[in-house]
């Protein structure tokens, strides 16, 4: 048995709950409960408070846990990151009113700074000879400047919306971030075994969402130069077609080179391209 820590609730919890299920693994958690076991793999999952989970995990509570690169940053520089999982992504930014005039770093010094992640905003400015005066706040953090207690912010970042109903601009990328797996020190054998199944569930999930299974149709004169444009696994599959001179291809593509690929493909020839989606990808 092994045990994973998420957090008990937002977007983070309802996306590694997603790779869970898309792993094969469900999870009989009800509501505000804050320990569940899944029906079909040994794994105990904990619903915790984020700020604690780093913790839980260098004290050896958890065994692995889904956390943000922000939190690792914050409070969990010394864990070990065994998977970066690429959902939950956000950036870690400083803030300004909009009606206040942003320059450059400089204007930083001798400000006002509230923030969540004071570790993190502490490294930045002495990484840049700044120094300012940091507010710690667990909470709220964008509303400091409009009651007069912080000349500007720090915090996460997503779509921005909170800092424009908040009359605030981003001003300095401080770091990005992205949801992890990270793994604890004092495992068995047995535990590093489960861990690793659990990882080539994860791997297989992730590398199936970065790709598309393509088919097409093309005279067997042009598969040789067709071929040459698929970035395959190994090779294409080709398989003829009852037209005689024409063999269907049958291969995978990255999801984020699409259009290029397809316009390539049409340019030598391919015709009648289908698209579909792949659920797992297991090598």
């Amino acid at each position: 048995m092994i045990r994973l820590a998420l957090q008990k609730s937002g977007r983070l919890n309802q996306d590694s709950l997603k790779l869970l299920k898309d792993c094969g693994i469900s999870i009989d958690n009800g509501k505000d409960q804050l320990k569940a076991s899944a029906r079909n793999f040994p794994v105990e999952v904990f619903f915790l408070r984020n700020g604690d989970i780093p913790k839980y995990v260098r004290d050896g509570v958890v065994d692995l846990a889904i956390v943000g690169e922000n939190l690792l940053m914050e409070k969990g520089m010394d864990l070990n990151v065994i998977e970066k999982l690429g959902f939950s992504k956000c950036r870690v930014s400083i803030a300004f009113p909009k009606g206040v005039e942003f320059m450059g770093v400089q204007d930083l010094q001798g400000k006002r700074i509230a923030t969540s992640y004071p570790n993190t905003v502490k490294f930045f400015l002495e990484k840049n000879n700044i120094k300012a005066d940091l507010h710690i706040i667990n909470g709220s953090v964008e509303i400091a400047p409009n009651i007069g207690l912080a000349d500007a912010i720090c915090d996460i970042v997503s779509s921005g919306s909170t800092l424009f109903k908040n009359n605030l601009k981003e001003v300095v990328e401080i770091a990005t971030s992205q949801a992890v797996l990270v793994q604890g020190n004092s495992l068995t054998s047995d535990q590093l075994e489960l861990i690793n199944k659990l990882r080539f569930r994860v791997q297989s999930v992730l590398r199936a969402k970065k790709s598309k299974y393509i088919l097409l149709n093309a005279p067997n004169d042009k598969i040789e130069a067709i071929s040459l444009i698929l970035p395959v696994l190994k090779s294409p599959t080709v398989l003829p077609l009852a037209k005689m001179g024409w063999s269907s291809l049958h291969s995978v593509i990255n999801a984020e080179d699409f259009w290029e690929v397809i316009d390539q493909l049409k340019d030598a020839g391919a015709e009648d391209i289908l698209v579909c989606p792949i659920e797992k990808m297991v090598l």
